[in-house]
């Protein structure tokens, strides 16, 4: 993806995104590298599979000689351990990462403390959050995934529409909408480009009887040990996963920008700091694009083949409130379930 690609990627991000909710960022604090050291470690919990964090970790640990201790889960997990931590009074996390939902909640709740990475002002303005709780570092695109292996190169679905056609019955992974945040949120937003028809796509799609998993990152491991031909999940996993993973550029590609708070009473401060300050350094982000990540930095992009035809087609999902993602699990739990 060149210049110009990006410059396109840029435009179509401002002009789809709330930007009402972001404003330039206060002013960027430096980071006291010598403190941090003293710290000797970094705790952080996150949404990344753990293989692909260890390339963001490694080079941050080499440089510094601090410890990066990590804790992956699915969004839904990684908050509800968060938010469970931090309203008993003991909070065991420097730094929460996770999608805009997971992370306004702890906002919310009073879990992060303001910092501005001297990095993070590179990024274009609108992902600068007005009162720095929250620093943007990555976007994650949704698409279709399907076992390049098994799938012919005829029958591969061009649209989310194509995964409700016969062939595919029983031959889907999905994670579970009723329990997992993003693909509530995911099918939620559909609305936008089929209106009230939306929520026919989502009982048809439940009419497929798909393979249900925990959350997107399940869905590859299904798909490439042949349990499911395709399913839906994020793009940078045919980076991030070794075996036959193809996606589809599709029209529209439903995303989210991901996010890092630094925990208001975070054990390691410092060394959570600085590692914010990495991950949103040119270092950092080369590291995490390198994974297949869509990232924030002007010039570095992911190592995934058409990346430039998926830029300029992202599209920013809405998020529900809380009461709607109630009343959302409990709808997709009838539909998905119901016997």
């Amino acid at each position: 993806m060149g210049s110009v690609m990006y410059g396109r990627l840029v435009a179509a991000l401002m002009g789809i995104f709330l930007i009402s909710c972001f404003a330039p960022s206060l002013q960027a604090q430096p980071v006291n590298v010598e403190a941090a050291k003293k710290e000797g470690k970094a705790i952080v919990y996150g949404t990344v599979p753990p293989q692909s964090m260890e390339a963001i970790n490694k080079p941050f640990e080499k440089k510094y000689g601090i410890k990066v201790e990590y804790w992956r889960g699915s969004a839904t997990k990684v908050g509800d351990r968060a938010l469970t931590e931090w309203r008993a009074g003991r909070p065991g996390f420097d730094i929460v990462e996770g999608n805009p939902g997971l992370q306004v909640i702890l906002k919310k709740e009073g879990a992060f403390a303001r910092y501005v990475p001297p990095s993070s002002e590179k990024f274009p303005e609108q992902f600068r959050e007005k009162d720095a709780l929250m620093t943007a570092w990555r976007i994650t695109p949704l698409s279709i995934l399907y076992n390049t292996d098994l799938v012919k190169a005829g029958d591969i679905p061009k649209t989310l529409d194509d995964l409700l056609h016969p062939k595919w019955k029983e031959k889907i992974s999905i994670p579970d909408p009723a329990q997992h945040t993003t693909t509530a949120q995911f099918l939620w937003n559909l609305r936008r480009f089929k209106g009230e028809k939306w929520l026919e796509f989502v009982k048809a799609l439940a009419r497929q009887k798909p393979h249900m998993v925990e959350s997107f990152a399940p869905v590859p491991n299904v798909i490439t040990r042949g349990e499911a031909l395709v399913g839906i999940g994020y793009i940078k996993y045919v980076k991030q996963y070794k075996g036959p993973l193809g996606y589809v550029v599709i029209e529209k590609h439903l995303a989210d920008p991901y996010y890092m708070g630094l925990g208001a009473k975070a054990v390691n401060p410092n060394a959570g700091k600085l590692f914010m300050e990495y991950v949103c350094s040119a270092d950092g982000q080369r590291a995490t694009a390198g994974e297949g990540e869509f990232v924030l930095y002007p010039g570095i992009y992911p190592a995934i083949k058409d990346a430039e035809k998926v830029a300029p087609t992202i599209v920013f999902m809405d998020n529900p409130t809380e009461d709607e993602f109630k009343k959302l699990r409990a709808e997709f739990r009838e539909i998905f379930f119901a016997k």
